[in-house]
């Protein structure tokens, strides 16, 4: 998708999110402006989401994944995330949620 992307990754329990996202965040830039992939510098925004899901889910997630394009045809990102935060009862301030770009 041109305005966010979903990865489904097992993660080791001795690693943070943070720490994963950040290493995800610095390599993929990394590789797509030395390859220049952009007409411009790339750079991710400065947060991100993310949700854990059981292990009978997977199957689920990832079809949800794979099927991004037609599912965003319906709802558009930013509605989407927000209700994903509502859903998981995760407190967020409007100012800072993500925005349809125009």
């Amino acid at each position: 998708m041109p305005d966010h992307t979903h990865i489904l990754v097992g993660l080791n329990p001795n690693q943070s999110v943070s720490e994963l996202v950040r290493l995800i965040k610095a390599n993929s830039s990394k590789h797509i402006n030395e390859r220049g992939l952009c007409q411009r510098k790339f750079q991710w925004q400065k947060g991100y989401g993310a949700f854990s899901y059981s292990h009978s889910a997977l199957p689920r997630v990832a079809s949800y994944i794979e099927n991004q394009k037609e599912h965003h045809a319906r709802k558009k990102f930013a509605e989407e995330y927000k209700s994903f935060l509502k859903e998981y009862e995760i407190a967020y301030d409007e100012r800072y949620t993500f925005k349809d770009p125009a």
